[in-house]
């Protein structure tokens, strides 16, 4: 062989080798993907979570390896501590394994964070000693709370950079804006819904033998009947009181005698007067004496009365139905007359 074929093969030689050679130093850096920042308020100044996602190629698979977020300088995160960050990661949804944060890595699920840089701007998240660790194209999630996690105070956009050991990396650009809420009014209408069945009732001709009953006819009853009801509700958030106000009944300057202060059993044969309610849906209730038992009936010691409260809500209440039962007797030496009474009952609401 020539000199000059001896020459021209040693070249091509030495050219295939340093190929080889060049061709085996050569890094194949991966870019993240799906790279998200989800912030609670982007105002500047203001207070905001971060929770960044971020989906890896290549993985963080072993020990001593790192996940780094850079955020730019602006942000403060001083005084923030790991116990205000949570790291999740996993194949599906990023949630499947949740980290448990230290400042040194450990076993099994145990990752360090240590923060560091100006304002805490650097967080280094270290692979555990053993055990679980980021597979390629797992799903991560980092989440900063918004405890001590500031934002600029100039409005711009910024740049998050996030890098791992293995060679992934990325960015994720947030705006900083000068406000970033907007102040929502709306005023609610104050309602009072108050009504009665019915103005006029009444016992037809009392006796001494048994207990009469009021009803909406006028004829009265033996037995035990609803004569009216009243129905109220309110939105005020104090809810609202129903008063009643009147007298006994009365003939001339004869009189029934009306039933005291509590709830009192009816006695055929005795001079009574009195009334009780129930009460059905919403939140309201019927107030004493009026809130007696069947066959207990009440209505105040030194009639009339002058806006006593019959019956209470104590919010704002869905509709509430009061039946109201009267309920008279006479004694034998209860004078003869027509008698009669007028009883006004008013709600007023708390707004």
């Amino acid at each position: 062989m020539s000199m000059l074929k001896k020459i021209l093969s040693a070249v091509l030689a030495l050219s295939v080798i340093a190929l080889t050679i060049s061709g085996a130093l050569i890094a194949h850096a991966a870019s993240l993907t799906a790279l998200s920042d989800t912030m609670s308020n982007q105002t500047i100044s203001a207070l905001s979570s971060h929770t960044i996602k971020f989906t890896t190629p290549t993985g963080v698979t072993a020990s001593t390896q790192t996940i780094v977020v850079t955020f730019p300088s602006g942000f403060v995160f001083t005084s923030k501590t790991i116990a205000s960050l949570s790291l999740t990661y996993g194949a599906s949804t990023g949630l499947e394994t949740t980290a448990t944060l230290a400042a040194s890595p450990g076993a099994t699920t145990t990752w360090g964070a240590v923060f560091s840089g100006t304002s805490n701007v650097i967080l280094t998240l270290t692979a555990p000693t053993s055990g679980t660790y980021i597979a390629a194209g797992n799903k991560v999630i980092l989440t900063y709370d918004s405890t001590n996690s500031t934002n600029p105070s100039s409005a711009t956009n910024y740049a998050i950079s996030i890098a791992t050991s293995t060679g992934d990396s990325g960015s994720i650009t947030v705006p900083i804006i000068t406000n970033s809420q907007v102040a929502v009014t709306a005023t609610v209408s104050q309602t009072l819904s108050f009504s009665i069945s019915s103005n006029s009732i009444g016992f037809g001709t009392l006796s001494t033998g048994a207990s009469t009953y009021a009803n909406a006819a006028g004829t009265g009853t033996g037995s035990e009947t609803s004569a009216h009801t009243l129905a109220a509700s309110t939105n005020g958030t104090s809810g609202y009181t129903i008063a009643i106000s009147g007298d006994t009944l009365k003939s001339g300057s004869n009189s029934i005698t009306a039933l005291g202060a509590s709830p009192t059993a009816l006695s055929p044969g005795s001079s009574q007067f009195g009334i009780r309610a129930t009460a059905s849906g919403g939140t309201g209730a019927v107030s004493s004496p009026f809130n007696g038992s069947s066959g207990s009936y009440g209505f105040g010691t030194t009639p009339p009365l002058s806006n006593v409260a019959f019956a209470t809500a104590s919010g704002a209440t869905a509709t509430t139905t009061y039946s109201n039962f009267y309920a008279a007797n006479i004694s034998p030496t209860t004078p003869a007359g027509s008698y009669s009474t007028t009883l006004t009952y008013v709600a007023t609401a708390n707004f």
